[in-house]
C-alpha cells in the first residue's frame, strides 16, 4: 500500500506534541510491515540540524493557485520517505505552532501552504501513475485537505484525519480564508459561528476520522472538550478510537542509552542506580529508600499549576522526595513563582528544573518510584504510558483519557496499574498520591512494578487497527468509483 502522511511535525526533529511521537512511530511501524509511507511536512530546521540529508527536486510542486513550492526529498533510517515543503519565510524560525510568546500569527498561511502542497504533490503522483492508495491527515492542518480536494475532481485517493489533541481545532477569523487557500464557495465547510474552523471541516469531510482513544473518542461529544465543534461530531461519520502504541525502539529501559543505569520488568534493581543518580544531580539528600515522586508540567498550563500550587503543601507533609520538572520557563509567572517559593523551602527533599533535552525527561522516569500527573484535561498526552514503561507508577486524574491507559489499583495491589484520582482538587489528588505511597512500603509493590513494566503498550496492534481503516477506507472509495 502507498500511504502519504501528511503531518505539521515529526519527532525528533519538529516536535510541538504528542503528535509527533505518533507520527514518527506509525511511519516506521507501517514501513516495517512492508508499505511505502511518504510523510510530507513543512522543512523546519532541525530537520537538517540533526543530520538528515535532503535534496531539493529539480521541479517544484504547482499549487492550485499557481504558485511554484520548492520541495525536498530525504529519507529516514526505517526506509520512510520524507517530503519538505520549502517556504522559509513561513518555517524557518524555532516552533512548530507557536513559541513562548503564543501561537503565531501566521498559522493560516503557514499550514495552508501544508495542506494545497498536499493536494499537488497527489496530483503529482497520480499523473506519474504511482497514485497515492490513502492519505493519513494529522490535526487541523491535515484537517484541511478534504476540503481542498473537492476542486480536484480527478483527484480520488480517500483520506483518514486523525485528531490527536481536540482542542487544536484552527480557529480563525473569516478575513482569512484566503489565506488557507481556500475558495469563497466552500466557505461554508469552515464556518462555525463567527469563525472559521478548519478541523470542523475534517471532521465532516474525511473518510474516516480516528484520535488516541476510545474513551477520547466518546468524549468528543462533550462541549467542556471539544468546545463548539461537539455538535458536529453527531453530524459526522463518527470517531473511532485507537489507543497509541509505544515505540519499544525509543522507549526502551532495557536498552535506552540516554538513561544512567539499564533495567527491565524482571529485574529492576538498576533503576535505583538511576535514581541514586538524579538524587544527586539535584543535590536532594541520598535516601535511597524514601519515594521518589517524579512531575512534569507545561508552565503554561494555568490550571495544572494551580492545581499543583495547591497540592504541593500536602505532598511535602510526607516522607518523599520530589522533582518538578518544567518544559521550560515561559507561562504563568505568579504560579511558577509560587511553586518555586515552596520548593524553595524543602531544599533537601525538592528540585524544580526545566527539562533540557527528551533524554532529561527519560533520566527522570527511570529515576522516579511514582510519576505525579496534575494535568486537568482531556488532551492526549502519552506521559502516562512512558512513565509506565519505565515503572514510574502513574498517579493521574480519572478522565476519559487517562482511564484508557491506567488502571486503578485495589487495595491488596492485585489488579491495577496505576491510582486515580476523580476530581481535580489537591484533596483527591493526595487521596490517590497516599494510596501510592503506602503501596510504595507494601510488600506487594515488587509485583506491582512489575505488572506494570510488562504491559503490552507496544504499536503492534494500533498499527493493524490503522491498516484496517486504510484498507476499509480504499474499499469503499474503489466501490464508489
Amino acid at each position: 500500500m502507498e500511504i502519504l502522511i501528511v503531518t505539521p511535525e515529526l519527532s525528533p526533529f519538529a516536535r510541538g506534541s504528542d503528535a509527533g511521537d505518533t507520527v514518527a512511530a506509525l511511519a516506521k511501524h507501517l514501513r516495517q510491515l512492508g508499505h511505502e509511507v511518504t510523510v510530507l511536512l513543512p522543512r523546519f530546521p532541525g530537520l537538517e540540524e540533526q543530520g538528515l540529508l535532503l535534496a531539493r527536486r529539480l521541479s517544484p510542486l504547482v499549487l492550485r493557485s499557481g504558485t511554484e513550492v520548492g520541495v525536498l526529498d530525504g529519507r529516514l533510517p526505517s526506509g520512510v520517505k520524507l517530503v519538505a515543503v520549502d517556504a522559509q519565510h513561513y518555517f524557518e524560525r524555532g516552533g512548530v505552532y507557536g513559541n513562548e510568546q503564543g501561537e503565531f500569527t501566521d498559522n493560516a498561511q503557514r499550514f495552508g501552504l501544508l495542506g494545497q502542497a498536499a493536494v499537488a504533490l497527489m496530483l503529482q503522483h497520480q499523473d506519474q501513475g504511482a497514485r497515492f492508495d490513502v492519505v493519513h491527515l494529522n490535526d487541523w492542518p491535515g484537517a484541511l485537505v478534504p476540503l481542498l480536494m473537492r476542486n480536484e475532481s480527478a483527484l480520488r485517493v480517500p483520506t483518514v484525519l486523525t485528531i490527536h489533541d481536540v482542542r487544536r481545532q484552527g480557529t480563525f477569523p473569516k478575513t482569512e480564508l484566503r489565506s488557507l487557500g481556500v475558495a469563497e464557495s466552500d466557505a461554508e465547510s469552515l464556518q462555525l459561528g463567527e469563525q472559521l474552523n478548519v478541523l470542523k471541516s475534517g471532521l465532516l469531510l474525511a473518510d474516516a476520522v480516528t484520535t488516541v482513544s476510545d474513551a477520547y473518542a466518546e468524549a468528543f461529544s462533550k462541549a467542556e472538550v471539544s468546545g463548539p465543534l461537539a455538535t458536529f461530531v453527531a453530524e459526522s461519520k463518527g470517531v473511532l478510537g485507537i489507543n497509541n502504541g509505544v515505540d519499544y525502539a525509543v522507549f526502551n529501559p532495557a536498552a535506552d542509552p540516554l538513561i544512567v543505569s539499564r533495567y527491565d520488568a524482571e529485574d529492576t534493581a538498576n533503576k535505583q542506580r538511576n535514581k541514586n543518580a538524579l538524587l544527586l544531580e539535584q543535590k536532594l539528600e541520598l535516601q535511597p529508600r524514601r519515594p521518589l515522586i517524579a512531575l512534569l508540567i507545561d508552565p503554561a498550563a494555568k490550571e495544572n499549576l494551580a492545581l499543583l500550587v495547591a497540592a504541593l503543601p500536602s505532598i511535602l507533609k510526607h516522607d518523599v522526595s520530589l522533582v518538578v520538572a518544567t518544559t521550560g520557563t515561559q507561562g504563568e509567572p505568579e504560579l511558577l513563582q509560587e511553586v518555586a517559593k515552596m520548593v524553595a523551602r524543602f531544599p533537601a527533599v525538592c528540585a524544580l528544573t526545566v527539562l533540557a533535552d527528551e533524554g532529561a525527561k527519560r533520566r527522570l522516569l527511570a529515576a522516579a518510584d511514582l510519576y505525579l500527573s496534575v494535568d486537568t484535561t482531556f488532551a492526549s498526552s502519552m506521559l502516562p504510558v512512558i512513565a509506565q514503561r519505565y515503572g514510574a507508577v502513574p498517579v493521574c486524574l480519572a478522565t476519559e483519557r487517562t482511564q484508557d491507559q491506567v488502571v486503578d489499583a485495589d487495595g491488596e495491589l492485585s489488579t491495577g496499574t496505576g491510582f486515580l484520582y476523580d476530581d481535580a482538587s489537591a484533596l483527591s489528588l493526595i487521596g490517590a498520591l497516599e494510596r501510592g505511597l503506602s503501596a510504595y512500603a507494601s510488600p506487594g509493590w515488587s509485583a506491582l512494578l512489575r505488572r506494570v513494566m510488562r504491559l503490552d503498550i507496544s504499536w503492534d496492534r494500533p498499527v493493524r487497527r490503522y491498516l484496517q481503516i486504510f484498507r476499509q477506507t480504499l474499499a469503499a472509495q474503489t466501490e464508489r468509483v
